[in-house]
């Protein structure tokens, strides 16, 4: 009686684990987009259906990676496919697009982060490009005061990085003479320590009273894009659906 109760439990168990991978989906890739889309929909999404989604950040490159691997469901990223495909094939992955499916499901905005004291409100895309490609070098030559610019350039960011390149940078090297720093909370916590330093960062991230936002125009925005491994099997298509059905009042736009 004891051996067959045993039986019962552990079946019983392993019933119980299945049932729980079975609606287990797990979403790899960038930090930009898991803080404006995957981490806000989260909790409601698990409340809400039932499902449970498990977030495994990297970078855009490296959720590709894993999921052609099979170690994620879902890829996600803030910068186009083709940046993915690049960066995956730079590590030597080979990516057969074919066998992909893509598609955007939110947009992700890119700010301009600045130390609460300085007085500039707004810069344009040129000023911006400026001061990145070390072309302005004092925060008088767009309205500031007379300090030198201190430009915090994350390490770890590099989704981040190649988009603003590409977007407001138009392709030219960042300056060298930077702040390096490491992770989007890194270039936060570095411009809220210094006073004459900027940074980018993600809106989603959350901006508070030890950092300030500088407008631009045009605005820094980049599609959040997801990608499966061909058609969407039934769980990644119930996360797929809620963050286009009822979610999209937690992304953050």
């Amino acid at each position: 009686m004891i051996r067959t109760t045993m039986i019962t439990l552990l079946v019983g168990a392993m019933s119980a684990t299945a049932l729980f991978g079975a609606d287990e989906v797990r979403v790899g890739g960038g930090g930009a987009s898991m803080a404006t889309v995957f981490r806000p929909v989260k909790a409601h999404f698990e409340k809400d259906t039932g499902g449970i989604m498990v977030i495994a950040q990297s970078t855009p490159k490296n959720g590709l990676i894993d999921l052609l691997n099979g170690t994620v469901d879902i890829a996600t990223a803030a910068v186009p496919f083709d940046s993915m495909v690049k960066g995956a094939e730079k590590e030597g992955v080979k990516v057969d697009t074919a066998l992909l499916e893509s598609r955007v499901v939110a947009k992700n905005r890119t700010v301009l982060l600045v130390h609460p004291s300085n007085p500039v409100q707004a810069l344009t895309k040129e000023q911006v490009k400026g001061i990145f490609t070390g072309k302005i070098v004092s925060w008088k030559e767009v309205g500031g005061s007379d300090t030198p610019i201190l430009v915090a350039w994350g390490k770890l960011t590099p989704g981040q990085n190649a988009q603003f390149s590409k977007i407001i940078l138009d392709g030219e090297p960042v300056l060298k003479d930077i702040i390096d720093t490491t992770d989007y909370f890194g270039i936060k916590d570095t411009v809220a320590a210094t006073p004459e330093a900027i940074g980018i960062d993600p809106f989603a991230l959350g901006v508070d009273g030890t950092v300030k936002t500088i407008a631009t125009e045009p605005p820094l925005s980049s599609d959040v894009i997801v990608v499966t491994k061909g058609k969407p099997t039934a769980k990644v298509q119930k996360l797929l659906s809620y963050v286009s059905g009822a979610g999209t009042k937690y992304i953050i736009k």
